[in-house]
Formats: structure tokens, C-alpha cells, sequence
């Protein structure tokens, strides 16, 4: 393949990542409304036909309140990016470098913005994508994977969706903050998709501990839980060990995010 023929395609992926990144903010409550839909429905169907009947309201509210919580996740996300940085802000660089590796020049405010490589697009519209793409992706796994609960439901049965439930809360919520702190190109933003990461491990290896624990776990349960787990690791280790570079050495990561180009 020539030289040429190598630039054409990549002219081709970069206007088409800028036209999958320009209109996302745009789209955001089209995308919020259609999640709304589709998990509302699943939710229902699992809040009508539970693993186990609720015996009352504090064994409803068992059920209800993390697939409530669930649904709203990306929700409660948009509204922190809303009021934490929103759309068209610049904000102050961080005092203190983290990302050291290699030879940098600071730019001011206004040059990173007239500079070719700013803006989320190309290789990091991506990034972007994963990130919002890992939040329905984990959602289907665990409708699929964990039933729904009820306080007359076992102690192990509870313990494995609780603490299901709290994880994928949490990661929905931290990868919708950070799309839209990627996408709003907000400084802090590779700090934060580490931050993320690291929970989202950390996390799997704090349920395998937990569950481990629970009274008179069945065998079968316990291997059934064990795939999702591991999924949820080797995803979030495929994302460092491929991204990890990029966020540090990608020159369009630290003009759009760090204000600084190439010495």
C-alpha cells in the first residue's frame, strides 16, 4: 500500500471521527432518552417477575431502588458535568504535573485551541466511543447474569446483587463523567479515566472477596459469578494497557487536555 493510499484512509477515519464527535453533545439527551427506554422496559420486566416475590415494602423497596438507581446513573453524571464544568468552558491547567514523560512546550489557552491537533477526534473519538459504549455493555451483562432480588430472597442471593448493583452503578456513573469530561475537554480528565480504572478493579476484586464471604453460597452461583468478574477485569485491564500510553504520549491528548505541544 503506498504512502498516499495510507494518508487517504486516515483523512477518511479522521473526518469520520469528527463526525461522530461534533454532534455528540447535541445527541446527549437523545442517547439519555433512549437508554431511558430501553432499560426502564428491562427493569420492569425484572421488577414484575423477581427471582423471589416481595413479601412487603421494605422487600420491595430491595428490588426497586437499585435498578432506580441503575437507570439514572448516566443521568446523574450529566447533571454533576452540568454543573461541574459545563459545555464551553475553559478551565485552569493543573498546578501540579502528573504526566512527565517526554519533552513538552506549555501553551497558552487561546494557541492550544488554534492548534491542528486540538480536540477530542481522531484516535481519542475511540476513547470516547469505549467509554460511552462500556455503560450499556455492562448494563446487558448484568441484566443477563445477576437475578433480581428481594428482601425474601436468600442472604447470599442479596449479597451477590447488592454488591453487583453498587458496582455497576458506580462504573456507570464514572465512565458517563468521564466521556463527557473528554468530550468538554476538561484537564482533568486523563487523571480521572485513571481514577476510574483503578476503582473499576479494585471493585471486582473487592466483590470476589465479598461474595467469597457469603453463608452457605451454592457452588453453581458462585462459578455463574465468576465469568462476570472477570469480564469486568480484563476490560478494564485491555483499556489501560492500550490507552494508558496514548493518554500520556498522544500529542493530540496533551495539546487538547494538558496545553502543551512537543518541544
Amino acid at each position: 500500500m503506498t504512502s498516499a493510499a495510507i494518508r487517504t484512509i486516515r483523512e477518511r477515519l479522521f473526518r469520520q471521527s469528527v463526525r461522530f464527535v461534533a454532534p455528540l453533545e447535541s445527541k446527549v439527551r437523545g442517547l439519555l432518552l433512549g437508554w431511558t427506554v430501553v432499560v426502564a422496559l428491562i427493569c420492569l420486566a425484572r421488577i414484575l417477575f423477581p427471582a423471589t416475590p416481595a413479601t412487603g415494602l421494605s422487600s420491595l423497596l430491595v428490588l426497586l431502588v437499585p435498578h432506580m438507581l441503575i437507570l439514572a446513573s448516566p443521568f446523574l453524571a450529566y447533571w454533576a458535568a452540568n454543573a461541574l464544568f459545563p459545555r464551553g468552558t475553559d478551565f485552569a491547567q493543573p498546578e501540579i504535573r502528573l504526566a512527565r514523560i517526554g519533552n513538552w512546550r506549555s501553551l497558552g489557552a487561546l494557541a492550544a485551541r488554534e492548534h491542528p491537533a486540538f480536540g477530542p477526534v481522531g484516535v481519542m473519538a475511540s476513547l470516547l466511543l469505549g467509554m460511552l459504549l462500556n455503560i450499556p455493555v455492562r448494563t446487558a451483562e448484568f441484566m443477563a447474569g445477576v437475578p433480581a432480588m428481594t428482601g425474601s430472597s436468600p442472604v447470599w442471593g442479596q449479597m451477590i446483587y447488592f454488591a453487583m448493583a453498587t458496582d455497576l452503578i458506580v462504573m456507570n456513573f464514572l465512565y458517563a463523567f468521564c466521556f463527557f469530561m473528554a468530550l468538554r475537554r476538561m484537564p482533568f480528565f486523563p487523571r480521572m479515566l485513571l481514577l476510574t480504572w483503578g476503582v473499576d478493579v479494585a471493585s471486582q476484586i473487592s466483590i470476589a472477596e465479598y461474595v467469597s464471604g457469603a453463608p452457605h453460597l451454592p457452588a453453581e452461583v458462585a462459578a455463574a459469578i465468576v465469568p462476570l468478574l472477570t469480564s469486568n477485569l480484563q476490560k478494564a485491564f485491555i483499556s489501560i494497557v492500550v490507552w494508558m500510553p496514548y493518554l500520556l504520549l498522544s500529542e493530540r491528548v496533551n495539546v487538547t487536555y494538558r496545553w502543551r505541544q512537543p518541544a
